[in-house]
């Protein structure tokens, strides 16, 4: 029964993972699931602590990148401080507006998020009296980290699947 309710688990784990690419926080769901899972059954000692731990800090880090993402790209392509945390401010506000603006699931989300990044770290950087096209080069280099960030987060999130699942499985 117990293989049953592990297999039952990793399913879940993946529909929480297809959840990271809708821009929502489906690593820290897997955490939660399996220590839920982990705390249930405890005598079984299915996950260790470290494997636990593991995870937790995984899913911080994930969700780090995606958070300074277009932060650090902007800065990276020569945006000043106040066009880095415009990028940040931009991506969070890109991303709401962009999920009711683009109603195409993940497509929506993440593009609104780069978008907003690029188009705060240009305002920024064009008010601040920069050419345009150095400010243009701060808004795509914004863009293109807040898409790696979030390309991070779910490739840290696959990871986050594969440890649980592999841990879930290991003698």
């Amino acid at each position: 029964m117990l293989y049953l309710f592990l297999v039952l688990l990793l399913l879940l784990n993946a529909v929480w993972l297809l959840l990271v690419i809708f821009g929502l926080p489906g690593n820290w769901l897997i955490v939660i699931s399996t220590c839920l899972f982990a705390w249930w059954r405890w005598e079984d000692s299915v996950f260790s602590i470290y494997t636990l731990i593991a995870i937790v800090v995984l899913a911080g880090l994930g969700e780090l990148f995606e958070f300074f993402g277009g932060m650090h790209g902007a800065k990276r392509s020569g945006a000043s401080w106040r066009g880095s945390i415009a990028a940040l401010a931009g991506a969070i506000a890109g991303a709401v507006i962009g999920t009711f603006v683009i109603p195409v699931l993940f497509l929506g989300t993440v593009l609104g998020a780069c978008i907003g990044a690029g188009l705060g770290a240009w305002a920024i950087e064009v008010s601040r009296g920069r050419k345009m096209e150095d400010s243009v080069r701060c808004g795509v280099g914004a863009g293109l980290g807040e898409l790696l960030g979030i390309t991070a987060k779910a490739a840290i999130g696959a990871i986050i699947w594969i440890t649980v699942t592999v841990a879930a499985f290991w003698p």
